[in-house]
């Protein structure tokens, strides 16, 4: 399994869409083990990019602390599942804390709102 992380200063990024790397971690869901990371920085945001970007990458799984609805859509059509309201920490502890099944999906801390607002940062 190949999880997804976006990654500023070292730890998940409050939004999806302004990372500036993404880590990708490939895990043993069987032994909760991470066999192999790679950092790998961002592509410039354009609405719609990432969800291909990171079908090409392998990503199935993306751990999220905020993101748009259309932008969990375009994730869910490509077979990534996506884990939202997930905290600022670091990506190896995140993955680790998913495979225990310990992450599920919570509140977006990004008001995108039923209108598809922004975040405000």
């Amino acid at each position: 399994m190949r999880i997804a992380i976006p990654v500023s200063d070292g730890v998940l990024s409050p939004h999806f869409g302004h990372a500036e790397s993404f880590v990708f971690l490939d895990v043993d869901p069987s032994t909760s083990a991470i066999r192999n990371t790679v950092a790998v920085p961002a592509p410039p945001h354009q609405p719609g990019l990432l969800p291909e970007w990171l079908k090409d990458h392998g990503a199935e799984v993306v751990l999220v602390g905020g993101i748009g609805p259309r932008a969990v859509q375009l994730l869910e059509a490509r077979a990534i599942r996506v884990v939202t309201g997930v905290p600022g920490l670091a990506p190896a502890r995140l993955a680790e804390e998913f495979l225990r099944g310990r992450l599920t999906d919570g509140a977006d801390p990004c008001d995108h709102g039923r209108h598809g607002e922004g975040c405000s940062h």
